[in-house]
């Protein structure tokens, strides 16, 4: 009796259990059907499509509000391999301009990539492409159509400042999640040293899709479906119709000219001759055009304005004044000899009065005067050896930037070199280097090399008499409807401010006395200050250097010009920084004599 009572009390609890457990089936039955969606969206999968929502990179300004990069709507076709069966393959080439060795191709991309998930099988579709390909597309299943836009350039202008976007490859995928494959970034210029500005965020749409291919609406009215944001609007410090006259006077020409705005270290104008239109760089063509512009002997890919290292030449001889001057081994008054042609061992490059005294060195760009200053600082006895003294002077020259890049939002720069002594101690021996072996550094020859820019900076430093902003290209960011003007630290050089006016003075001369090495430029109604450079080039002719600023007093821009193997910086470089002042100073002006010639001469050929 016990035991039947006890058989009965386990059947009651295994049907209890039995019950229970068919409670919590059916209530995790209902959760997963009817209120928990992610099955349903994991279900649907086959039927379900996911659209990446391209964000409009941001738009781009020069310092006037001048439209310099907007956006253009294109469309890439997109493909999940899986998906693709029996279709007419040559009429798809046909609707599309490949080639059926091209389809095999992107199949096989497309498959290495994924048979499940979508990817870019024809980027960068034209617009006016679209609305043809898109009445066709029902006949071709497991390929769509999603939109993005392309970059369109107005003004064909400052090519290597806008810099170009192209499609991600793995190893950037690899560093910021962000991308997937099929995405585009930045690859040079503002659009990739502002990329995280610029490309706003990606949103996502979910779309249902029939047998057919065919689009049948918005999945649940779009509750899944995130907006995409569009990138931030950012102003450049660049003066477009500056800009463009300067690449006018360059045409034809190898060469650069930065200039700079000397009060907030701002960049007017970045050109790197030659150059190329942008857009050959947009869309479909730039697969085709990239290889080709590469491969183009003239290098207009090639960013000479910060890539490009020469000699400073006689620009240098600034530098050397001031080093001289702060270093109290001469003074405005100091005088030295010169023998014209013959003098030793360092010759000038002509015959004039002597001896001068040093605002008429630098108005006659005499060598053996600044061969004699920098014999007297690295021979100055203060010090207690060559070494030393000659670790002092390149200290003044790093504080001018020489010898290192910037602090900016410039991508891609070259230092230059200034010579370290234990170079010279590798080269000639510790201790068996002198003031007589180096001479060459006196007038900006030897081991120096500067780039464009620290030129132009140079230039700006001595408008501002002693201080600069590191030289950059982007003036505000507009985020959210705010606009963030940029700044930048204030740097000081190691020269005190009194000596700048005193070289500021010797510049004015260059235009504007009697035998100013750049009288011939000289402006009537504009107060300039400059200083020519002829630098030795061992592969041809000279090449034409030239900085300098305006007005003398609150300076509105300093720049450089270097114009390759075009001879003495009075024939070609010193006109053209002449020209680009007075455009950006008057605007409206009447042309000098000497504006067409600089236009209309091809040095390409020397």
């Amino acid at each position: 009796m016990m035991k039947d009572k006890f058989y009965e009390n386990r059947k009651i609890i295994l049907k209890g259990l039995v019950v229970a457990i068919s409670i919590l089936f059916i209530i995790r039955l209902f959760y997963v059907q009817l209120i928990d969606e992610r099955y349903v969206l994991s279900a649907n999968n086959n039927v379900l499509r996911y659209v990446t929502q391209y964000p409009a990179r941001g738009l781009v300004y020069d310092r006037n509000g001048k439209l310099l990069i907007y956006n253009e709507a294109a469309y890439d076709m997109m493909v999940i391999p899986r998906l693709v069966k029996d279709i007419d393959t040559l009429e798809f080439c046909s609707l599309l301009g490949i080639t059926p060795d091209d389809f095999i191709i992107k199949m096989e991309r497309a498959r290495k990539y994924s048979s499940h998930k979508a990817s870019v099988f024809e980027a960068q579709i034209p617009k006016d492409s679209y609305g043809y390909i898109e009445e066709k597309l029902y006949k071709f299943s497991g390929f769509y159509v999603q939109s993005r836009t392309l970059r369109k350039y107005p003004n064909l202008s400052a090519a290597h400042s806008l810099g170009y976007i192209g499609e991600v490859n793995p190893s950037e995928i690899e560093k910021d999640p962000y991308y997937k494959m099929g995405d585009y970034i930045g690859k040079s210029g503002i659009e990739k040293a502002y990329e995280t500005e610029l490309r706003g965020r990606k949103g996502l749409k979910i779309k249902m899709v029939d047998v057919f291919n065919r689009e049948k609406g918005s999945y649940l009215n779009g509750r899944y479906d995130t907006s995409a944001i569009a990138g931030n609007d950012l102003t450049m410090t660049i003066d477009l119709e500056l800009q463009e006259y300067g690449e006018l006077l360059m045409q034809n020409k190898r060469g650069s000219i930065v200039a700079i705005e000397p009060a907030t270290g701002e960049i007017l104008a970045l050109i790197s001759s030659p150059s190329y239109d942008p857009n050959l760089l947009v869309g479909r063509i730039r697969n085709q055009n990239y290889p080709m512009l590469e491969a183009d002997s003239l290098k207009p890919l090639f960013n000479r304005a910060l890539l490009a290292t020469y000699p400073p030449g006689s620009t240098f001889k600034l530098i050397g004044a001031l080093i001289g001057l702060q270093e109290n081994v001469i003074s405005v008054n100091t005088q030295f000899a010169c023998a014209g042609v013959n003098a030793v061992p360092i010759k000038c490059s002509h015959n004039h009065r002597s001896p001068l005294s040093l605002l008429e060195a630098i108005e006659q760009s005499c060598n053996p005067y600044f061969w004699n200053v920098f014999k007297a600082v690295i021979d100055n006895p203060h010090y207690s050896s060559t070494s030393s003294a000659f670790e002092k002077w390149r200290e003044y020259l790093l504080s001018f930037n020489l010898g290192k890049t910037f602090d900016s939002d410039l991508m891609i720069e070259k230092p230059g070199n200034v010579p370290a002594p234990e170079y010279y101690d590798k080269y000639f021996g510790k201790n068996h280097w002198s003031s007589m072996t180096i001479r060459s550094l006196s007038i900006g020859q030897g081991e120096l090399l500067v780039t464009p820019l620290q030129l132009a900076n140079v230039a700006a430093i001595i408008a501002n008499r002693g201080f600069y902003y590191d030289p950059h290209i982007v003036r505000a960011i507009k985020r959210k409807g705010i606009i963030e003007t940029l700044s930048y630290k204030k740097k000081e050089t190691l020269v005190a401010s009194r000596h700048f006016e005193t070289v500021a003075e010797g510049m004015s001369r260059v235009y504007n006395s009697e035998s100013g090495t750049a009288r011939w430029c000289a402006d009537t109604e504009i107060l300039m200050c400059g200083k020519t450079g002829t630098v030795e080039n061992p592969h041809g002719d000279n090449h034409s250097l030239f900085i300098a600023f305006a007005p003398r007093e609150n300076p509105k821009i300093a720049l450089a010009v270097v114009v390759e193997n075009a001879g003495f910086g009075s024939t070609y470089a010193a006109p053209i920084a002449t020209l680009m002042m007075k455009k950006f100073i008057q605007r409206e002006f009447e042309k000098p004599y000497y504006e067409a010639r600089i236009i209309e001469t091809n040095l390409l050929n020397k």
